[in-house]
Formats: C-alpha cells, sequence, structure tokens
C-alpha cells in the first residue's frame, strides 16, 4: 500500500477499488496478508500510516498497544513513524453477532438492541457526522472512523462470541453486506486528546457519590442531545462523553491567567463544557436511530427517489465508482455491487438513483409473486419505493405448447435479453406507446447452475463490455430486470404523494369484471396494432402482458383516444 517513500500508493486506489455500503464510500484494498482493507474518506488521508504494516504488525502491536477500559477488546495504538508523521489510532474488535451485555434498565428500555455491523457502525457514525436531521444549533462531535481491516484467517465459531441467529438477522436487514462470521472487523478511528468524562471528574478528586451525583446531569445532557440530533445510545455512559484536554486549558487561561483553580471551580468549568456543547461522543457499537428520525430518513429517500426519477435523464456527474454507459439506445449508470459480487445499470443518467437498486434494497423484502409460471414479484423497497422485479429468461429454450402458438419467430429469435427488453420499452415510449417504467437490470454475483439452452444472444452481445472488461451477457449468471410498479407516471406520483394509481393486467381485469373481456381482447388488438405502426410484431403478447390503471377515485385512466390506457409490461418475445 505505500511505495519506498512512504506515501500512498495511487495506483492501488481504481475506479473498482472505489465501492459504496450503506451510504458510505470506501477505497478497498487488499493487504499483503490477503486481509481487506476498507478505508474511508478520513481514512485516505492516512492511507500510508493506515498500511496494516505500520500499525497492526504483530511485534508493533502487542508492544505498543495500550488496552483501554470497557467490556469489548479497545486498544489505544501509535502507528510507526512514517514520513516524519504519526498517528494515534482506537482500534476495537466489532462485536456484531454476540450478546448485548446491557444493565436491567437498558435492556428493558432496548430490548431488541443488537450491535451494528462493522458497516452500519460507520454509516451511522458518519450520518451523526453529518448533522443533517434534528436541531442544529446542536453539534456533537464524533471520533473520524478511518477504516475496517479484515483479517484473512478464519476464527472457530466458538471463538467468536457470535450466534447465527443474530448474524442471520443482519442479512435480512442488508442482505447485500458480504458479512462472515468466521472473521473478524476491527474498527479503526482516530483519537481523541482528552479524557472522558468520569477521569477528568476523578482527576481533579471528585470520587464516590459525589462523583455519580455530577455524573448523573452531564450523561442526561448528551443522551438529550444525541435525541436531539435524531439518535439514541443504546448503552449510553459518562465515559462515552470525551473532554478535549485543548478546551480546559482555554478556560483555565481564560479564567484563572493559566493557574490551577480550586476544585468546585474545575467542577465548574467541566460541567460548563458539557453544557455548552464542548464535547465529543465516543463509542458506536450501539448507535441507532430514533424512531422519528428512521421515518423521517425513509420519507426523504422516498421523497428524493421520485424527484431523481422525474429527472433520470437530465445529465449529472459521477462519483469514481460509477460510469456512464449506453446499451441499444439507452443511457445507464453502472456500477459494480461490492456486497455480492455483482453488476448494476440503473436506467438514466441520474447516480442518485442507483443505490435504491442495490440489491439490499429490495431483494429480502416481502413480495407478492405476480405469475403463476414464472419469477415475478412484486415488492415495497426499505426506501418505501414500489417496484416490480422478474428473472430474465435469457437463454432458455422456448416451448411453444405453453403459448399454444405455432409462430416461427421464438424459435428464430429466442428470449430477448434485459437489455434488448429495455431498449424495446425505451423506444415504443418515446414514439407513444405507453409502457412500464424500466429501472434497472441487475446480473447477479452468484454463479447460475442451470446450463445455457440458447447461447445465440451471449454471442451477439460479447464485443459489449461492462466495467470490468468482460461482456455484459454472461452464461455463468442470472439477471434480474426491476421495473416500476405502475401506479401513475412519474410526474404524478411526485406530486401527489400517498395516491396512488391500481395497475391491473387485462387478465385480470376481466376476471375480476373491471373490464368485459371482450373489451380486453380489443385492447389486445388495438396494442398490436399499434406496435405494427412502429416497425414491431406483438402477435405474441398475452391479455397479462398489457396492464391498464385505476385512479384513486376508482376511475379508469384514459388514453387520449378515450380508451384504457393500456401499457406493455413484457417485452421478452416481441421482435422487430
Amino acid at each position: 500500500m505505500s511505495d519506498t517513500h512512504g506515501k500512498k500508493s495511487n495506483s492501488l486506489f481504481t475506479a473498482e477499488s472505489i465501492i459504496n455500503l450503506l451510504g458510505v464510500v470506501y477505497a478497498h484494498v487488499k493487504m499483503g496478508d490477503k486481509g481487506d482493507l476498507y478505508l474511508t474518506e478520513f481514512g485516505l488521508m492516512y492511507s500510508d500510516l493506515l498500511d496494516i504494516e505500520n500499525w497492526y504488525e504483530r511485534e508493533w502491536f502487542e508492544t505498543h498497544r495500550i488496552r483501554l477500559s470497557g467490556t469489548s477488546s479497545v486498544f489505544r495504538i501509535t502507528t510507526k513513524e512514517v514520513g516524519s508523521r504519526q498517528l494515534n489510532l482506537v482500534v476495537k474488535n466489532n462485536r456484531v453477532g454476540e450478546d448485548v451485555p446491557l444493565n436491567t434498565h437498558s435492556l428493558y428500555e432496548f430490548i431488541n438492541a443488537e450491535f451494528n455491523s462493522p458497516w452500519e457502525e460507520f454509516a451511522l457514525t458518519v450520518e451523526l457526522r453529518d448533522a443533517n436531521f434534528g436541531t442544529k444549533d446542536i453539534v456533537i462531535d464524533t471520533q473520524q472512523p478511518l477504516a475496517i481491516y479484515v483479517p484473512s484467517e478464519q476464527l472457530q465459531l466458538w471463538q467468536t462470541g457470535r450466534s447465527r441467529e443474530k448474524i442471520n438477522k443482519i442479512y435480512l436487514k442488508h442482505p447485500s453486506i458480504n458479512l462472515d462470521i468466521l472473521r473478524q472487523y476491527k474498527m479503526v478511528y482516530r483519537w481523541i486528546d482528552g479524557l472522558n468524562i468520569v477521569e477528568a471528574f476523578k482527576e481533579i478528586g471528585v470520587t464516590g457519590q459525589d462523583l455519580h451525583r455530577h455524573l448523573g446531569p452531564i450523561t442526561a445532557k448528551g443522551t438529550r442531545d444525541l435525541e436531539a440530533r435524531g439518535f439514541i445510545m443504546a448503552d449510553m455512559k459518562p465515559s462515552h462523553i470525551i473532554i478535549n484536554e485543548k478546551h480546559v486549558k482555554e478556560l483555565y487561561e481564560k479564567e484563572n491567567g493559566g493557574s490551577t483553580p480550586s476544585q468546585k471551580k474545575q467542577i465548574e468549568f467541566l460541567e460548563s463544557l458539557v453544557e455548552e456543547g464542548h464535547y465529543s461522543v465516543v463509542d458506536y457499537e450501539l448507535l441507532m436511530r430514533t424512531q422519528s428520525h428512521e421515518e423521517q430518513v425513509k420519507y426523504q429517500r422516498r421523497h428524493h427517489y421520485l424527484d431523481d426519477q422525474r429527472d433520470r435523464f437530465e445529465t449529472a456527474t459521477l462519483p469514481p465508482f460509477l460510469v456512464q454507459s449506453e446499451i441499444f439506445g439507452v443511457p445507464y449508470v453502472h456500477g459494480h455491487v461490492e456486497s455480492t459480487g455483482g453488476l448494476l445499470w440503473v436506467v438514466g443518467r441520474n447516480p442518485h438513483l442507483f443505490d435504491y437498486f442495490l440489491p439490499e434494497r429490495w431483494r429480502r423484502t416481502p413480495c407478492q409473486t405476480l405469475s403463476n409460471n414464472h419469477e415475478v414479484y412484486y415488492t415495497v423497497t426499505k426506501d418505501n419505493i414500489h417496484i416490480v422485479w422478474k428473472t430474465s429468461r435469457i437463454g432458455e429454450e422456448f416451448q411453444r405448447e405453453k403459448r399454444g402458438t405455432h409462430n416461427q419467430l421464438p424459435k428464430e429469435y429466442g428470449f430477448n435479453s434485459p437489455f434488448e427488453e429495455f431498449s424495446i420499452a425505451h423506444h415504443l415510449t418515446s414514439v407513444g406507446i405507453p409502457t412500464i417504467y424500466v429501472r434497472a437490470i441487475y446480473m447477479t454475483g452468484s454463479t447460475k447452475i442451470e446450463p445455457v439452452a440458447d447461447s445465440r444472444h451471449y454471442s451477439s452481445h460479447c464485443e459489449i463490455h461492462a466495467l470490468d472488461n468482460q461482456p455484459i451477457l454472461r452464461e455463468n449468471h442470472d439477471y434480474i430486470m426491476i421495473r416500476g410498479y405502475y401506479n401513475g407516471s412519474d410526474s404524478w406520483v411526485a406530486s401527489h404523494e400517498g395516491r396512488l394509481c391500481t395497475p391491473f393486467d387485462l387478465e385480470r381485469a376481466a376476471r375480476e369484471n373491471i373490464l368485459h373481456l371482450d373489451e380486453c381482447l380489443r385492447l389486445l388488438g388495438v396494442t398490436r396494432s399499434r406496435l405494427k405502426n412502429v416497425g414491431y410484431d406483438g402477435t405474441l403478447l398475452e391479455l397479462n402482458d398489457i396492464i391498464i390503471s385505476i385512479d384513486p377515485e376508482g376511475n379508469i385512466i384514459k388514453d387520449n383516444e378515450h380508451l384504457p390506457e393500456a401499457r406493455i409490461c413484457n417485452f421478452e418475445l416481441m421482435y422487430k
């Protein structure tokens, strides 16, 4: 990670090494011991010092570490000197999956408290530092989160102290996070020069009942400040409040000309520092959002999503871990899904949309099947976004008898690739034929077991490459297409929060007497004619491939010809 002069080697930080996990951007570097180091934006400034050889080398670490008080393994360590620089660090093992040793009162109040995963801990710490929520005049300082180091060696389960049940809960909450139950996760923070409030009072001779009498109001003040910023610390202790020595010295000089004041005056100094917000909070393994803050985060993410989706084709500056690509006339924001090893293409040019379609946001949320013979599911994502996801049938052999057709086109062309489906939908929309909104294509990281029966499309796509310089279409991976659950146009939904249209495919509309079967068949015929007029063969469309929408007042949405607005939702067997 360092060159011979001890400076950061920029060649290691390629676009592929920059990743985004739960909203925090990291530079991911493989260490010489085959461990993984994840540097935050703060850590990148000290990448040479954070090379594990400069702080975690066994002899250096065991000789120079200072164990800090607490129930977990927390150490202060000074790095080796590199280029006339050193850095004081706090290093602790993340305790995700272990039992939480809370006292009786805290356990009753936070009965479901669990240790944050390393990625959750850093994400919440950064969010607290950013201070974008809650009372603006309260600023809570934290340690700088520098890095997460994951050594390569695996422990036995009994050595970790973790529960498989607790780890499974983390997977369900954030399924895209690559969390290994048998590996350690070392959290690396920058040391804050100062004393915790307990040490500060003991330094001036306050002990016993007097100490508890002073600590109670100070701890309560820290708790109130956190809540005002939208956070709770389930194990809030006075030792989590750090007084910076610089502030104490400044007050001494201001009030006493630098001389040591009386104990009473020193107590007043310490209490005033906390009251005026001149303190930092440490230890974030049980940090969580308040319920109102959590609801606000979800609301804001959905609100921003609707705005970003409406403006998805406007050009914007991309972060280094994303690239802009165009495939068959459709613009995409494209990037790695670090946690699963997959790839993601999000329709449009707006990089803000990328995070909303990462698999952790939708893959394991409760879903409803929309098809009896294929993988098509409706779900509401963790950001309260209504989507439909469907596994592409690219590479499968067309079963003519299931469609009851003698049409030769499927045999000649096979199932369209997801990129071809999206291209057709995009083009039809541009020529005035309504379709559902295509949102994203996800290539899974796991290897597909089923053999490919039809490889023609893989050959035709082989010259189109993803950002890893491999073809976009690969026989050993599944592809999942994500589309909007059509509940009104993007502009309509963005301006009518909470008032959504309801989609019905024509087969269901006939079954539930929303439309007569003859009317549904007529709409199917009209749609096929419109497709023919713009150069597409729609003879393989069926009633369940077309949807209509009912507005919040119960009326069928009509088109310019006063017919029910029929939107095409399946393009796998549509050809020019």
